[in-house]
Parts: structure tokens; sequence; C-alpha cells
């Protein structure tokens, strides 16, 4: 009896985007694989063919599979108040009164008030559908994302650096560098897949860097030849500072900045200001180790810089991220092998969001709001009148909220996202959705944090039970296909989307028959446009594996034509048996011709002070608080925290605080703390570490009120955000610190006006202090 073929498929966990094979519970010859209550379970292993992780796996994606039958939401349920218990309903009745509200606040409030909050979990083709509709046929461009807290200030810093989003590195760059500077970013948890790949070349070249920025010491800094634990907030004064030592040691490329940039005078008469002994000062560290940070910098021929949420989440991510990028351009470290800036990417599917238009500023195509010629190409593919797509930014997350607090969103639809856990100041986020005239969440779990705040709940079939792409933080686009079922009456968010298209009129603009027919819609949007996937479709795809863009239909049909021998068309199996194999695939780089996406095809430099922190320490409150994940978790738990294998990894949540603090505060390890903010408070026991910096605090963002007792970090940070990229702070707030001794009570401390618990019916596991 021969094994069955394995289902090719995408890890729906962070951007590195793996490649996984999925075969059924029940292999000839073998026992039925099932979980410890017997329920069948897809096996998964990483795909040795996929180019991007070449058969690598983490504990996320290697156990994913056993969550996909657990708390599932079946049925369409409905209330009509956040007191009532839900109602099963029909499909027809739930999407009847969606659409009944939908025309009623867009006769009488307009369609400002109509918002939709989506998820870097979408595919591609959820995403185009929801901004054809919103954007489009409602006229509202208030569709955000959680990539909003993701990549944002990663994006704004692509577009005003170099003129168009789209990180310029590949994976490849991994193996080639010389010196990789990751700031902002613990890969070895966050990105494993990636790190591993890298370490192993680290490893193997005794000649090449790594250098970490981090103000812990995370398992990314322990593997690295120089840790640079700056002052949370400091990054501006770093870069600034290896700029000055690059220039004065003599590691600038003049021919680059003279033949390439712009504003390099601005730029010099900024870190001019950024001496060795200020910048430590600033920063916390040596001026030995910023002297060597510049050493490994300014000697190496290939440096890759990589970062992540350190970045992103600063009320200067943009400004952060674009002096980082300065240095690159400094030293002409980019659109090489091996070098270059490169944002790694949170969510599985942010690029796929961000290619399609997915936040309130963008169009698909990687075009803009703003710009008209871009509005006008969009409403002519779309069939609009002219002038139908509003031309100004619709509601980020945040104005969403506040939309709500003031009356001005009427309706309001969530989808693959727990924002009650994962947007700042939480307490205010409940708040404001307990004032939600119409709340619509669509989810493939229930309960979360989150559906004790809705109207309606609509269940949305996940990875492996509908078909789909993502691209992943190298621009490559993977087909996730479906092999299981969607249990009960779940259905894949784009048809969700598109039904309701359907039911306010807008028959044929939102008649599909696949998500392979919406896919070849999308890509006509990005037709000479700088993330061109007019090459790519489904069945390439499925046929030939992941593909990087760009990649155009004239490069396709010229890839196709050279497996013609004779110019016979050969079979689709067939050339799947001829095609090179992952280590001959060229990986893609953009700005090789270092030509970059601006009018006169010059990068452009950026002048930065240094701000600081929105909420710096002060006698009130000490102490920073930073927050962030662990190896195992995924954001909010809704996944992960039904995976038995990675609860055990983890007991609970904690908090990481120094020896010296702990000593002052009167904590010992393991006991539990009270963490106050000017916003909220929380519980955590306390690691006592050394890998924390002094005067900072780290916990983990993971446990919502679900799993945990009085430990959600979000009800501590606060939304003060990039005035570019609109990314909330989420990485840095101050805090205060004291012992919880058994008689404290923070009951009366905590909202009076919350639902109330048995809105969450199903028995959860919780942690407490």
């Amino acid at each position: 009896m021969t094994t069955p073929n394995p289902t090719r498929t995408i890890c729906p966990y962070c951007g590195v985007g793996c490649g996984l094979e999925a075969l059924p519970p029940a292999l000839p010859g073998k026992a039925v694989n099932r979980d410890k209550e017997g329920t069948p379970i897809w096996q998964v292993r990483g795909d040795r063919a996929h180019p991007s992780s070449q058969g690598m796996v983490c504990v996320k994606g290697a156990t994913v599979a056993e969550s996909l039958h657990k708390d599932r939401l079946l049925h369409p349920m409905m209330r009509d108040s956040l007191h009532e218990p839900f109602r099963r309903v029909s499909w027809d009745e739930a999407l009847e009164r969606i659409v009944s509200r939908i025309q009623t606040v867009r006769a009488t409030q307009g369609p400002d008030a109509l918002c939709m909050y989506g998820s870097g979990q979408f595919n591609t083709e959820d995403y185009y559908v929801a901004q054809k509709l919103m954007k489009g046929f409602l006229g509202s461009n208030n569709f955000d994302a959680n990539s909003r807290l993701c990549m944002s200030s990663a994006v704004s810093a692509y577009i005003q650096s170099f003129g168009s989003d789209g990180p310029p590195c590949c994976y490849e760059d991994l193996d080639l560098t010389d010196c990789a500077f990751i700031v902002g970013a613990n890969a070895a948890e966050c990105h494993p897949i990636i790190f591993n790949r890298f370490r192993k070349h680290h490893k193997q070249d005794k000649t090449t860097r790594l250098i970490v920025v981090d103000p812990r010491k995370t398992q990314t800094a322990e593997a690295a030849d120089l840790h640079l634990a700056i002052k949370p907030g400091t990054d501006i004064d770093l870069f600034n500072g290896l700029a000055y030592l690059l220039l004065y040691r003599g590691y600038m490329d003049s021919v680059f900045v003279s033949k390439h940039t712009n504003h390099f005078t601005a730029f010099a008469e900024v870190f001019e200001h950024y001496p060795p002994d200020v910048v430590a000062a600033r920063c916390g560290v040596s001026v030995e180790d910023l002297e060597t940070a510049a050493h490994y910098w300014g000697e190496s021929e290939r440096v890759l810089s990589m970062w992540s949420m350190g970045i992103n989440q600063s009320s200067e991510g943009t400004a952060k991220a674009r002096s980082l990028i300065n240095l690159h351009l400094m030293t002409g470290q980019i659109g090489k092998p091996g070098a270059g800036p490169f944002s790694l990417t949170g969510q599985p599917n942010a690029m796929g969001g961000r290619e399609a238009g997915g936040l309130s500023h963008l169009l698909p195509g990687y075009r803009s709001i703003h710009d008209p010629q871009h509005r006008e190409e969009v409403e002519e593919f779309w069939g609009l009148e002219p002038g139908q797509i509003f031309p100004t930014p619709g509601r980020t997350t945040w104005d969403m909220i506040t939309g709500l607090e003031n009356g001005e969103v009427g309706f309001f639809w969530i989808a693959a996202t727990n924002p009650v856990v994962s947007l700042p100041d939480a307490d205010r986020v409940k708040r404001a959705l307990l004032r939600s005239p119409f709340t619509v969440y669509q989810e493939c779990y229930y309960p979360t944090e989150t559906s004790a705040y809705a109207h309606i709940l609509l269940p949305a079939a996940q990875w492996s039970e509908a078909p789909g792409t993502m691209t992943n933080s190298e621009r490559r686009v993977t087909l996730g296909n479906q092999f299981r079922t969607p249990p009960g009456e779940a259905r894949a968010d784009w048809v969700i989307f598109a039904d309701v298209g359907r039911r306010l009129g807008f028959l044929k603009p939102f008649t599909f028959n696949s998500a392979a027919e919406v896919y070849a819609e999308f890509v006509q949007l990005t037709r000479d446009r700088p993330c061109d996937m007019t090459g790519i479709s489904h069945d390439r795809l499925r046929h030939e594996g992941p593909l990087q863009w760009p990649c155009s239909q004239a490069e396709a049909e010229a890839e196709a034509a050279r497996d013609e021998p004779g110019g016979i068309r050969l079979p689709s199996f067939m050339r799947q048996l001829v095609k090179p194999s992952v280590s001959q695939v060229p990986a893609k780089r953009l700005y090789t011709d270092l030509r970059f996406h601006t009018p006169d095809g010059r990068a452009n430099f950026a002048a930065y002070h240094s701000r600081g922190l929105a909420e710096p320490p002060d006698d009130d409150y000490p102490y920073v608080l930073t927050t962030g994940r662990l190896y195992g978790h995924w954001h909010t738990q809704t996944r992960t925290g039904r995976v038995e294998k990675i609860r055990q990894m983890y007991d609970g949540p904690f908090l990481e605080i120094h020896p010296r603090d702990a000593e002052a505060v009167g904590i010992k390890e393991g006991e539990p703390l009270e963490v106050r903010s000017r916003r909220g408070l929380a519980r955590f026991p306390a690691k006592v570490t050394t890998a924390i910096a002094p005067g900072t605090v780290f916990v983990p963002m993971h446990w919502g009120e679900l799993w945990a007792d009085k430990a959600e970090a979000n009800a501590l940070t606060h939304p003060a955000s990039c005035p570019d990229s609109k990314q909330p702070e989420l990485k840095a707030c101050a805090v205060q610190l004291r012992p919880v001794s058994p008689a404290s009570d923070l009951v009366e401390e905590q909202l009076q006006s919350l639902p109330s618990q048995d809105l969450y019916p199903l028995p959860v596991t919780h942690y407490s202090t």
C-alpha cells in the first residue's frame, strides 16, 4: 500500500513563511495519529523543497494541526445586547442583519462610520476582497489590520527611503553576509528558522560577526559576538553614533552616496552631534563597544541588518527604521548579496496584506490613497465612477477605538484578530467596545477575549480549510492548499466578504467561483508596480512551488518557454520533474541596479534627532516595561493556547527583573509582583535575572483574561504612536512595581462595567498568582 502524497502548504504563524507538508492521521502500516483525547490529528512536517525554510520547522508549525478541532466556532451566532446570551442563527439571518446595519449606518452616518479591522492571518485573497468591498463599493477607507501593530513603521521607512515598500533582501543573504546586525528582534525565539539558518553560517565561517542590540540578553543576544544592551528608546542615538564613527573612521562609500542618494548633508549635520562619549552615556553602553560595532560594520563587505517589533513598535518607529537604513546607504550596503536592511515580518501574511492594500492609507498593488493617479487606476479597474474612492486615508486601528468612544463609528467588523488583548491600553479598548452599537466578530475559535464584545459571531474557516496565498518576509508567495473540510458551517473569510457584497447589490464585482479567481483578479492590479505578481497564479504555485516577486507575466512566459524543448509545451508534472532544485533557484533582491522607486531613482537619507520614549520613567513610575513574544506561543494564544505541548512549555506569564531592582522593590524569585502604569495594573511572578538591564522589566504579551488572572501586558501600555506609521509604542511604558501581599485585593480596582464572565462559557485553564 502506497503512502498518500502530502499536501503542501505554508505555516500560519510568523512571517518567515515556512513550507509545511500535511499527512492524514492514518498512514498505511502505521497507527492513527491521535491527541491525548483520542482525536485523530493530521501529521505536519517541514517541506524540504520549500526554498525559504528548506524543511526546517519550529514547535509552533510542528504542532499546528493539534489545535484545528478544538473550541471551534461552528455556526453563526447573534444577540441584540452584550448582556444577552448568543443564539444560533442561519447564515442568511446573520448576513441579512449585517447588510441591513451597513445600509442604515451608511444612510444615516455616512461611509466613514463603517469600519473593518482585519488581520495578517488573512490570506491575500481575503485581504483583497475586503479592500474591494470597503474602499471600493462602500466608499470607506476604514479598513485597517493588526499589521498596524506589526510592520507599518517598516512600510513607512521603505517608502520614504526607497520610494516603495518591500524588503530588498532575501533569506539567501543569511548564508552570505559577513556581518549581521540584529536590532529590536529576538529572532532566536520569534523567527527561529531563519535565525538557525544564519547561526549555521555563523558557526561555519568564523570571520562572520553577529551584533545584537537589545536591552535584554535574549537567546539571540547570547549568540552574539557583540551585545549592545542599550537603554529603551535610544536606538536613534546609537545609529547616529555609528554613523559618526563610520564617517570619521573612513568607512563611508562616498561614490555610492554621491551617485545614488539624496540629502546626505542634512543627515551629516545631525549625526555630527553624536560623538562616542555622548552616545555611550545616552545608550548605557561603553565607548569601546560602540567602536567595536562600527569596526565590525565598516570592515565587512556584506552587512545585513534585521529588525522587528523593537524598532517598529515605537513612537519613533519610522525614524528608527530610516536611521538604520541610513547606515546602509552611507556604506553602500544594499543591492548586493549578503547585504541590506531586512525587516522581519511578524505575521504570516502581513506582506500579502501590504500588497493587497490592507492598511487604511493603502490601495492594492503598493498604491497610496493619497495619490490621485493611484485612486483613478483602481477605480477604473473595479468599474467605479471617478472619485468614488475617498481621497484621504481611513481610520487606523486606534482611530476606530476613539471613533467608538465618541459615537462616530456605527458598524465595527473585526476578523481573525483579538484586539481586546493585543491593542494598547486594553481597559480603554474594552470600554470603547462596550459602546459599540454593532460589532461583528469573524473568528474560527470560541471563546476569545474579543467574542465577549460582539453582537454577531461568524464562523471562519482557518488554515488547512481554505486554499489561499501568503507572502513571507523575502517576498516569496506560497499557496496554502486545503486538506480539511471546514467544520460546522465555517466559511472562508473572502467568501463571507463577497457574500455581503452581493447582498448589498454589487452582484457582478463580488461573484467569484474560487480563491484562484480572486487571486487572478488581484494580481492584475500589481501589473507594472514594484510588487508585480502578474506571473503568479494558483496553478503555477501548485505545480512549481513558491515564487518570489517581482514576477511579471512577461517573466513567467519567458520561463515557460525555457521549459518547452523544441517549442513543445510540457505537461505540468513533467515541468515539475525538470525544475531546478531549491539550491539552484535564483534568489531575487531589490535595487541590484542601484535604482530606487523615487522620482529621480535615488534613495533618500533621513535626518532625525532622538526624541526618546513617549512615556519616559519618572519618580512616580521609575521603571520601563517592555513586552514581547516567547518561542512557543503566538500573539494572544487563540491557537497555541489550545496546543498541550506548547502550554506545557510555559507555566504562565512572568516578569523579568534585574537583581538590583528586585532587591530595591523587596521581591524574590517567583514571588508575585504588582505592576502599575498610568492606565492599568497587572500581576506577574518575578523572574530575577541579569538578562534584563537594570531599570527595565519585561513581560510576555500572550496572556489575556481567558488564560491567566490579571496578567494582561497591554493593560499597562499606552497608545502613543509614530506620526508617520501610526504604529503604537507597545514596546515601552513607564511603570511602578510593588510586592503583592496576601491581603491585596485588586477586584475593586478593575473595571466594573465589563461584560459578565459567563460570556466565556467554555472551560479554560487559568494561571493565577
